[in-house]
């Protein structure tokens, strides 16, 4: 059920005697990644107490349509738009008959009419319930409108009845949870990323760094999350916003990226787009370097290596499938074939950044993937957005080859 992963789905629960069964179905759904937040209905309450669903979901639970806290922060139509799916369970006859006549009287059925994410239904009543038209006729109107329908199930009830109405198991509902969802190409996959530049102290007021923005490193994060990879993005100082479900380290140093991509390990996958300065100074100065006044010559810095983190990850006995970059301005094809044999990789991306067009923070991109057989895939200039949904496809269909 790695379709799960990251997907946000409101658990709704109504007021039948399955709500038991609401707190298992949020573990579940948990377990399989999913980011769950509960909302119940008044009825709801009565059953279950909203302290173990904030437990297990490990957010509050929302329960009120006018509740002033929770409009400050995320409201119904904050709710609504952040959904993936909307998974109601239990499904009673009378919120499936609200639901029917469009009524948005509570939090959850207000939800319902302002979301534009896939709905589901997972009925729970007696069988005498089931079974009248009413309901039927409710069902069917619900069924039209797009709403999936879970179960129910059949066998004894709460009332000492036997037949359908029961509401499925908790196990069953993640699963058709899951269906809800297309496969994507890295599902399950972890994907580590280092994007930006790295700066390197000269002392308390200077660094040396370069001119990447880091643009490209984080079209990759986005386009990686979409193709549904669990991201970790390691980035050097830059203004650009995180990724939606993407998980973000902040670094500064070549050392300090290192460390945060040794700790982010074990991965799959490693793309190493950020721009590394190869050296540092040797001595940090503890104050600010003053210019001596009665001398007209420069200052002499002494410079030491710094570590290569593509080298070095995809060096370990468990690398991942490793991706570097070249940012060359000349003799790229060569010096770009050169650093994917030195350096043990799967795919190179040869990028030419002496051509401004598509150089350092610049919106568009064009690139040769040369592979481990030299061979090469050339993608033509266009936005780093398309180049990085292209590349994440070009990686997926090599990662799935392997």
């Amino acid at each position: 059920m790695q379709r799960l992963y990251r997907k946000r789905i409101i658990v709704g629960v109504g007021g039948g005697i399955a709500a038991y069964k609401s707190a298992e179905l949020v573990r579940r759904l948990k377990d399989q990644g999913a980011e769950v937040r509960v909302v119940m209905t008044q009825g709801g309450r009565e059953f279950i107490t909203p302290l173990t669903l904030q437990a297990l979901s490990g957010h509050p639970v929302h329960l009120d349509l006018l509740d002033p806290a929770a409009e400050a922060a995320m409201g119904h139509i904050e709710l609504a738009r952040w959904a993936d799916l909307i998974l109601i369970a239990p499904a009673t006859a009378d919120l499936i008959a609200r639901l029917a006549q469009g009524v948005a009287n509570d939090l959850l059925t207000t939800l319902v009419l302002a979301t534009d994410a896939p709905i589901a239904l997972a009925p729970a009543m007696n069988q005498a319930m089931w079974r009248d038209d009413a309901t039927q006729a409710n069902l069917g109107l619900l069924q039209q409108r797009g709403m999936r329908l879970f179960g129910p199930a059949s066998g004894s009830q709460a009332c000492g009845d036997v037949g359908l109405g029961r509401m499925l198991e908790p196990d069953d509902l993640a699963h058709l949870a899951a269906d809800c969802f297309q496969r994507q190409a890295l599902d399950g996959v972890h994907i580590l990323i280092t994007a930006g530049p790295t700066q390197e102290n000269i002392d308390p007021v200077r660094y040396i760094t370069n001119h990447s923005s880091g643009k490209m490193g984080f079209a990759l994060a986005e386009a990686a999350a979409e193709a549904g990879a669990r991201v970790t993005l390691v980035s050097g100082p830059v203004h650009l916003p995180t990724p939606d479900r993407v998980s973000r380290i902040d670094v500064v140093s070549a050392r300090d990226m290192l460390a945060a991509c040794e700790a982010a390990m074990p991965c799959d996958v490693l793309i190493a787009a950020a721009a590394v300065a190869d050296y540092r100074p040797e001595v940090v100065a503890q104050h600010k370097l003053k210019k001596d006044p009665t001398s007209g010559e420069g200052m002499l810095l002494q410079m030491v290596r710094n570590p290569d983190i593509l080298a070095t990850i995809a060096g370990r006995e468990d690398r991942p499938f490793s991706v570097g970059f070249a940012a060359e301005t000349e003799n790229l094809l060569e010096y770009a074939s050169r650093k994917l044999r030195d350096k043990n990789l799967d795919l190179i991306v040869a990028n030419d950044v002496a051509n401004p067009s598509i150089g350092f923070n610049s919106e568009e991109n064009a690139i040769t993937v040369i592979d481990r057989e030299l061979q090469q895939t050339s993608f033509a200039q266009t936005s780093k957005g398309k180049i990085a949904r292209q590349l994440i496809t070009l990686i997926a269909e090599r990662l799935n080859k392997n």
